[in-house]
């Protein structure tokens, strides 16, 4: 093959890349519910508005610098016959001071409404709003609604109309009961800006739901073997359901509706999962795990890693470390398919 068409073809293999590249960019995912370019909330509302204008400016200087790279390099390209180094002339003076005011007086245009949306959305709304503290954990979210002494995990459950305001920490307990985890970062691209969760350091994080549905989100700094099982699920409701099921879950846990879920439970205190686990109104009261007393009534097992059915959380009980390796629950090879379907059976009555 001649050098000639060998180059040829490389230049080909790069055009289709590029074209490939474009093709998937101009792809629009439909109902991911992690896209940010469509926000549904008057503070994600404001964060599209701040990129709009900052990705225009940003597209001006790519393409000025890139037509000015390719206009040098042609015209101080090599020629035979010419001498290699080009004239040496002492800086320009006024050029030099355009190149240095100008990136500095674009960056002050950047940072002026920057800086005070990130103001306006630290902001806290007040006692009126709904207050939640969110623990990031390995791999899971703990959900705490203080006013009304409500624990959930990985769904958030809030109404529409409301502004929430989110307390973020990777730490629980306090003194020397205190434990902590790493780094995390709330992220729900729809409804609000990205904010870490860290050990020891607090945020806070300001959004108000508009529309009623299924949020999606995910953890976005990187925080171990399962961070990419680590989704965030918020669901707004109107406020009247938001209310009900609020009462569902401030109500005393009653006793199961069947013989099977009632040996369920059963099993559930024998085989140690209280000591994990907590469930509202029962004996259980283990804190290492997430709180199961909505569990039912959730969409997802594992932070979203498969869909809450019977079939799934039969596995995830018999051996939940193939399925999620590193998670802290253990496998239970010993138990019997009747013993599983009891348990199955009990926490898809707790709703």
């Amino acid at each position: 093959m001649t050098p000639r068409r060998s180059r040829g073809r490389r230049l080909v293999l790069v055009a289709v890349a590029a074209v490939a590249l474009v093709l998937a960019a101009c792809s629009e995912v439909k109902n991911n519910g992690q896209n940010s370019l469509e926000p549904k909330g008057p503070k994600a509302q404001q964060i599209y508005d701040l990129f709009v204008p900052i990705l225009i400016i940003a597209i001006v200087v790519g393409i000025a610098i890139t037509v000015a790279t390719v206009f040098v390099a042609l015209k101080f390209r090599y020629k035979k016959g010419v001498n290699e180094n080009p004239k040496q002339v002492h800086g320009n003076t006024r050029l030099e001071i355009g190149w240095t005011v100008l990136p500095a007086l674009l960056l002050a245009i950047i940072a002026v409404p920057t800086v005070a949306t990130i103001f306006d959305l630290a902001e806290n709304p007040g006692p009126s709003a709904l207050q939640v503290t969110v623990e990031g954990k390995q791999w899971w979210w703990e959900f705490r609604y203080p006013d009304a002494k409500v624990v959930t995990a990985d769904e958030l459950i809030i109404p529409t109309g409301r502004d929430v305001y989110l307390k973020l920490t990777a730490c629980n307990g306090s003194g020397a009961t205190k434990t902590c985890n790493v780094i995390h970062s709330f992220w729900v691209p729809e409804l609000a800006g990205k904010q870490d969760a860290i050990p020891g350091q607090p945020n806070h994080l300001r959004f108000t739901p508009e529309a009623t549905g299924t949020f999606i989100g995910r953890c976005a700094e990187y925080c171990g073997l399962q961070h990419a099982h680590m989704e965030i699920r918020v669901i707004v409701q109107t406020a009247t359901d938001f209310g009900r099921w609020q009462a569902r879950q401030e109500a005393s846990r009653t006793e199961p509706a069947s013989d099977v879920a009632a040996a369920g439970a059963a099993i559930f205190q024998r085989q140690a999962c209280a000591g994990c686990h907590t469930v509202r109104g029962t004996s259980a009261t283990g804190t290492v795990g997430p709180d199961l007393t909505d569990f039912g009534g959730r969409e997802t097992i594992g932070a979203g890693l498969l869909e809450n059915n019977s079939r799934n959380l039969a596995d995830w009980i018999r051996d939940a470390p193939e399925l999620k390796p590193g998670t802290a629950m253990p496998s239970f090879h010993d138990l019997t398919d009747r013993d599983v379907q009891a348990i199955v059976a009990y926490l898809e009555s707790l709703q």
